[in-house]
């Protein structure tokens, strides 16, 4: 399997996309699999190394073995800002010498993320006469497929797949609504590392992590992104500030939003501590130190870090939004709250903090299993658009 995405992990970011990396590292157990990791690159980005992600993507080495996975980093032209309607065109274009003088190594591509990497993906596979399957996630649905500029060609790459994989039941419904088909769309579910997100003794956690206390922790890892809800985090912890002083804010990752988040809390003098990203290795542990987890995002697919607190036996409050009502399904594993509402969040962030802790009460209902399990069901469908390509050549 050759896999084409940007969406995975590199010697500058190794905690980057961690679900990419899991699940592909575990479908490597089952198959050979390279993966074409894309660097998005334009003439100059090396000057912008100090201020944004695609200059330090500049310093990514050529190739690298992660997982067990030979890993190649091609740069793909990309135009910033105006490019999104010629990003799939221009992605496969630089890609297309690479992939057909490998053509002979491979049976199946896999695009992860549905545009512009799967629009590519397939291309690509058209080119070097091989089954295309697309991955999608949930931004590449449920945000690009809303813009006027994109939906044309990733209506067409979702039809032309030979099969597409969503993370959750909405997700593939939105996938088929942009113009996946039907007969064509399985959903299956990302895994987790199962033997190291599991319930743990919060003090214990605390006190390896240096903050042995007693306060109620709420816990946000992710992006510091507008869309992610972190500003809303810092305004329904505003409202639940000024009344309990037994609160903390945990902030587990970086980003865009970061320097403006400490100056609200600065301003606002509310307890928060920003950690910075963090290896996903290190994650549990956070995890387990915690009182609730909190996504308030305003668009999602699948997301794993709702998956590995329920696994954690931590409670979640989370946005009703994309894959994350297919996970938070009852009232023992947390609340759901409608994004852009930092009071309704607030809210719910008391109730969940103020419900008495019974261990083993929310970890029980998890419906979900290990990245080998994942893995095993991707594994199924390549096998399958594979076969039916030998039939159809026959």
């Amino acid at each position: 399997m050759l896999v084409v995405t940007k969406l995975f992990p590199n010697a500058l970011e190794p905690a980057f996309s961690p679900f990419n990396r899991h699940q592909f590292a575990a479908l490597g157990r089952l198959c050979h699999v390279e993966v074409l990791a894309l660097l998005p690159w334009f003439p100059g980005v090396g000057l912008l190394s100090g201020i944004s992600r695609a200059g330090r993507t500049t310093r990514v080495p050529a190739s690298e073995l992660i997982d067990g996975l030979p890993v190649s980093h091609p740069r793909v032209l990309y135009i910033p800002r105006v490019g999104h309607a010629l990003a799939g065109p221009l992605y496969a274009a630089s890609l297309l010498p690479r992939v057909l003088a490998r053509r002979d190594r491979f049976d199946v591509i896999l695009g992860s993320f549905a545009y512009p990497d799967g629009f590519a993906a397939v291309v690509l596979g058209r080119a070097a006469r091989v089954p295309t399957v697309i991955k999608v996630h949930g931004t590449d649905i449920n945000v690009l497929a809303g813009l006027r500029a994109i939906r044309p060609n990733l209506r067409w790459a979702l039809s032309h797949a030979a099969a597409v994989v969503a993370t959750s039941k909405p997700l593939a419904q939105a996938a088929v609504a942009a113009g996946a088909l039907p007969s064509r769309t399985t959903v299956i579910m990302n895994g987790l590392d199962t033997g190291a997100f599991r319930p743990r003794d919060r003090d214990e956690c605390r006190r390896d992590l240096g903050f042995p206390d007693d306060k109620k922790w709420i816990l946000y890892v992710g992006n510091l992104k507008r869309p992610k809800g972190i500003l809303d985090l810092l305004e329904a912890l505003t409202v639940l500030a000024s009344a309990r002083s037994d609160l903390r804010l945990m902030v587990v990752g970086d980003g865009e939003q970061e320097r403006e988040c400490k100056a609200l809390v600065r301003e606002r003098r509310l307890p928060v501590e920003f950690i910075g990203p963090r290896p996903h290795d290190q994650v549990p542990q956070w995890m387990g130190a915690c009182d609730v987890l909190a996504l308030p995002s305003w668009a999602e697919g699948t997301p794993n870090v709702v998956l590995e607190a329920i696994a954690s036996d931590r409670r979640v409050v989370a946005s009703n939004v994309g894959g994350i009502p297919d996970i938070v399904t009852c009232a023992d594993i947390g609340e759901l709250v409608a994004p852009r509402d930092p009071p309704g969040l607030a809210a719910a962030l008391a109730r969940a903090l103020d419900a008495p802790y019974v261990a083993g009460r929310v970890s029980s209902c998890a419906a979900f299993g290990s990245w080998d399990d994942s893995a095993s069901k991707l594994h199924a469908v390549l096998a399958r658009v594979v076969g039916e390509r030998g039939r159809n050549e026959r």
